[in-house]
C-alpha cells in the first residue's frame, strides 16, 4: 500500500513539470532577447560614436582647407593691388613715383604651402562567430536523468526503515568550546569532528576535544551566514552581505554561485549532492527556496494558491547580532524542511515543492511562543528543530506530528546537525559551545 502512493506522486510532479514547461522555456527566450538588446544597444553605440569621430575629422579636415585657401587668396588679392599700382607709375610723369618704387617680387616668388590632408581610413575586423556566440552567452545541454532506480530504493526505505526508538532521557555525551562570542551554524564532518560558524569571519573545523584542527576564513572577510557538508567532506558557506554561495576544497574558495537581486541565507547538501538555498530579495519582500545543481535547477517560493511559503523579511537582529532566519535541511524522503522564524513555524514541501504541512508548535503549548532557528533531519526521517528562546529543541515524525522535547539544559540553541549515526550537535548562542546529544 505505500508503493502506489510513490507511482501517484512521481505523475503529480510530472504533471507539475510539463505546466511549468512553458514558464521556464518562455523565461529562456527572454533572456535570449534581452541579451539580443544590450549586444545591440552596445552595437548602436559604437556606430554612433564611430560617426561622430568620423564627422569630427570631416569638420577639421574642412577647416584646414578653408585656411589655406584664405591665405592663397590674400596672397592674390595683394599681388593685383601692387600690380595695379605699377600700371599707375607707368602711366605717370611724376618720376619720384618711379624712384621711390621698391620690388616685393622676391617676397612673393615663394608660393604659399599647400596643405595636404590624408583622409583617414576604418580598420574593420572581421566578425569571429565563435567569438560572438561566446560574448552572447551559451545554452547548457539539456540534461535528462532517469531516477527510477533510486525511486524504488526511496520506496524500500519507506516500508522498512531501520528503526531506531527515541531515548526516555536524551543525554550530553560531549561538549566543544570553538572560542567565539556567539555562535550560530554547526556542520557534521564526521562523528568526532565538526566545522562551525560564529560571530565573525573565521571558520572552525573542531574535534569532540575542542581541539582546533583547521581554521579557513571568509573570502569576503564577512562572517558566514551558514555552512553546511557536502557529500565528499568539502564546506560550503553562504555570504549574506556578498550575495555569494562559496565552496571550500583543500582549503581553497571558489565562488559557485552569484546571486542577482536575492540574499542567500541558508544551504544544506542533498542526498543528490545538489544545494538547497534559501534566499530572501533586495527589498526583503519575498522569500523562496533554490535548488542548484551546477546551476540552477528548481524555484519554489509559492503553494497551489499563488500564496508565498515562506515570510518576508530577512535577517534577525538581536543583541547577540545578525542571525539567519530561515534553516534549510533535507528529509530521508525527500521532503524539504524550512525552519522559518519569522512564520513561527516549520514549513515542509516534497521533493516537487508541493506544501505537506506547517508545523507551529506543540498544539498544547499556548503559553510560549515558537521559535525555530536551526533544523535536521535523521535517519528515522525525524525532524529537529532549535526553539532558540525556549531552550529546546523539538522533535517531529515525517509528517509533523510532535514526538517530543530535548531539553538538555541548553541556552539558546540555534544551529542543528546529525552525523551518520544519528547523534545531534547542537549550537549554543549564548555559550558558543557545542553540544552532541543521543536522543536515539
Amino acid at each position: 500500500m505505500r508503493i502506489y502512493p510513490q507511482y501517484e506522486e512521481t505523475t503529480s510532479d510530472v504533471q507539475t513539470e510539463k505546466a511549468e514547461l512553458e514558464t521556464n522555456y518562455g523565461e529562456l527566450t527572454t533572456i535570449a532577447d534581452q541579451q539580443g538588446e544590450v549586444l545591440h544597444g552596445e552595437i548602436t553605440a559604437i556606430v554612433n560614436q564611430r560617426k561622430s569621430d568620423i564627422q569630427e575629422m570631416k569638420n577639421k579636415h574642412l577647416s584646414t582647407l578653408n585656411k589655406n585657401t584664405e591665405e592663397i587668396t590674400q596672397k592674390m588679392a595683394e599681388l593685383k593691388q601692387i600690380m595695379s599700382d605699377l600700371k599707375s607709375i607707368l602711366k605717370s610723369n611724376d618720376v619720384s613715383l618711379t624712384s621711390t618704387y621698391q620690388s616685393r617680387n622676391s617676397e612673393f616668388r615663394t608660393l604659399p604651402p599647400k596643405v595636404r590632408v590624408t583622409v583617414p581610413s576604418l580598420s574593420v575586423q572581421k566578425i569571429n562567430k565563435d567569438q560572438l556566440n561566446e560574448i552572447f552567452g551559451s545554452l547548457s545541454p539539456l540534461s535528462i536523468n532517469t531516477e527510477h532506480d533510486d525511486t524504488m530504493k526511496l520506496a524500500e526505505s519507506v516500508m522498512s526503515p531501520p528503526v531506531k526508538p527515541l531515548l526516555d532521557e536524551p543525554c550530553v555525551t560531549a561538549t566543544i568550546n570553538t572560542g567565539y562570542n556567539n555562535l550560530y551554524s554547526v556542520s557534521c564532518l564526521s562523528e568526532d569532528q565538526v566545522w562551525t560558524g560564529g560571530d565573525n569571519e573565521t571558520m572552525k573545523l573542531l574535534n569532540l576535544q575542542s581541539k582546533l584542527l583547521t581554521s579557513i576564513q571568509t573570502k569576503s572577510g564577512n562572517k558566514p551566514t551558514d555552512i553546511a557538508v557536502t557529500r565528499d567532506g568539502d564546506l560550503v558557506y553562504t555570504d549574506y552581505h556578498d550575495k555569494t554561495i562559496n565552496l571550500i576544497k583543500n582549503k581553497q574558495i571558489q565562488t559557485v554561485i552569484t546571486l542577482q537581486g536575492w540574499y542567500p541565507l541558508s544551504v544544506c547538501c542533498t542526498a543528490s549532492d545538489d544545494l538547497l538555498v534559501t534566499m530572501i530579495s533586495d527589498d526583503l519582500k519575498q522569500s523562496k527556496v533554490v535548488r542548484y545543481s551546477a546551476t540552477e535547477k528548481q524555484s519554489i517560493q509559492f503553494d497551489d494558491q499563488g500564496r508565498p511559503l515562506y515570510s518576508s523579511g530577512g535577517y534577525i537582529i538581536d543583541i547577540f547580532g545578525i542571525l539567519n532566519n530561515k534553516s534549510i535541511s533535507e528529509n530521508k524522503n525527500l521532503d524539504i524542511c524550512v525552519a522559518d522564524y519569522r512564520a513561527r513555524a516549520v514549513v515542509v514541501v516534497n521533493q516537487s515543492g508541493k506544501l505537506r504541512f506547517r508545523y507551529t508548535g506543540h498544539p498544547l503549548n499556548t503559553e510560549l511562543s515558537f521559535n525555530p532557528f536551526g533544523i535536521t533531519t535523521d535517519s528515522q526521517s525525524h525532524i529537529l528543530t532549535a526553539d532558540c528562546w525556549n531552550h529546546r529543541i523539538h522533535i517531529l515524525d515525517q509528517d509533523g506530528q510532535f514526538l517530543r522535547y530535548i531539553h538538555c539544559h541548553l541556552e539558546r540553541p540555534l544551529g542543528l546537525c546529525v552525523d551518520i549515526r544519528d547523534n545531534l550537535f547542537v549550537a549554543e548562542c549564548n555559550t558558543a559551545k557545542v553540544k552532541k546529544i543521543q536522543y536515539l
